[in-house]
């Protein structure tokens, strides 16, 4: 009975927040009131458990990271790369997409995704205003793009890491495995955003003449405080990709270094905090406690152990139901507690005689981090991104971003399939 209440709970919050009838933070708090209300969830299990609560360390991940990011902007060094990009570009719009998704694929494969679109949408929407182009098409493909890149490491996307701490996997064994067919990947994202969004691709070769005339250094306003969140910038992408060694949690890094940026500099804590989007950090809070409500309950469970009773002695089927299985649920709960759900299942998989061994961990990453496309609430980073958005006045509807994310996804998860097939089972 529980269970049932649960999956209605879920499923008229996600269909209601595929409405955009309501704010979708609204409905996030809604459900999760709903999951306490009826006791499907409680205290204990919504705000303390590792499984079933409030992944903290992506909230506090994601709010180190903001304060960080809002000191930056006010020294001018997003205008200053934006006016780069523009100018490399010629102000050709395909050009200027292929550079900022391939700088973000890369990016989010040193940092995480979430770290990376926060840097890289305020540039998006400079050089977008200045070369007067439509910035939502150019926002969706850096986050399908984070999406993908962050794929390839193991501090690339949240998934990677629970799926290494359950499997004993390394910074090492992720690159060898996935970092190959990830730059296939991207390569072939690029192509398909030059049908995917054709429409968007006007050029104007007055506005590009104007920017070509531009000088970037001149966007520099405060060189000092540059210095200063650069360098605190430096030390926490290098404590990210130095986790296995320090063993510091990102969020407590990210916390570390805007702590650090607001104590050390003229920054205000008041200013550095007016920018934080308080409103995506709340979703997030009652998206977790709704799908904690779906752990607690046992409904992901079952469909993780059927899944596994149902491919055991068949490691080739095993594979593809993983792969295709994980980005299809992946697409429909955030991809984050979909892998800590799931990757105790695949850790008893791996163990068992012919059900393919190794193999069945790079199905989970690629499915799950590739499925965290699919949909606007399918991964972090596109939440992210979609608050973003709406606070800068160019919001992004859900079936906007979905109708481009299951091409891609399906686009993207067909090339994994004769990957992994050829790589790992003939």
């Amino acid at each position: 009975m529980q269970a049932t209440i649960a999956i209605a709970v879920f499923v008229i919050a996600y269909v209601v927040i595929a409405s955009e009838k309501v704010h979708r933070t609204k409905v996030a708090l809604a459900g999760a009131a709903a999951m306490l209300l009826l006791h499907i969830t409680d205290a204990e299990a919504a705000f303390y458990a590792e499984d079933t609560g409030v992944d903290w360390n992506v909230v506090f991940l994601l709010l180190g990271m903001m304060v960080i990011v809002s000191v930056l902007r006010r020294t001018g060094v997003f205008e200053y790369v934006a006016i780069w990009a523009a100018k490399r570009s010629r102000g050709r719009p395909y050009r200027l997409m292929v550079m900022l998704v391939v700088i973000t694929a890369v990016a989010s494969a040193l940092l995480d995704n979430v770290t990376t679109v926060l840097l890289v949408a305020p540039v998006t929407f400079l050089v977008c205003e200045r070369l007067g182009l439509d910035v939502v098409p150019y926002l969706i493909a850096e986050v399908m793009a984070s999406n993908i890149g962050g794929t390839a490491t193991l501090v690339g996307d949240p998934p990677n890491i629970i799926i290494a701490g359950r499997g004993g996997l390394t910074f090492n064994d992720f690159l060898v495995h996935l970092a190959p067919l990830v730059v296939l990947l991207v390569a072939a994202f690029c192509l398909l955003c030059r049908w995917l969004f054709r429409h968007a691709f006007r050029y104007d070769g007055d506005r590009a003449a104007e920017v070509m005339a531009l000088e970037e250094r001149e966007a520099i306003t405060d060189r000092r405080l540059l210095v200063q969140g650069l360098a605190v910038l430096a030390v926490v992408i290098a404590a990210f990709v130095l986790h296995p060694v320090l063993r510091y949690e990102p969020s407590v890094v990210a916390l570390l270094g805007a702590g650090l940026l607001v104590a050390a500099t003229k920054v205000t804590t008041e200013e550095a905090l007016e920018e934080v989007e308080w409103s995506t950090l709340v979703f997030f809070a009652g998206l977790f406690v709704m799908v904690g409500g779906l752990v607690e309950t046992g409904v992901i469970g079952a469909i993780s152990e059927g899944a596994a009773d149902a491919t055991r002695g068949r490691p080739e089927f095993a594979t593809m139901l993983l792969l295709w299985g994980s980005a299809g649920l992946s697409a429909i709960v955030d991809n984050i507690p979909y892998v800590a759900t799931m990757s105790p299942i695949v850790a008893d998989l791996v163990q068992v005689p012919g059900t393919g061994g190794q193999v069945l961990w790079w199905a989970l990453a690629l499915g799950a981090d590739l499925g965290g496309n699919a949909t606007a609430i399918g991964a972090s980073a596109n939440v992210v991104v979609l608050g973003i958005a709406a606070r800068n006045g160019a919001p992004i509807s859900f079936w906007r971003f979905t109708k481009y994310g299951l091409v891609v996804t399906v686009a993207m998860v067909a090339l994994a399939t004769p990957y992994l097939w050829l790589r790992y089972l003939l």
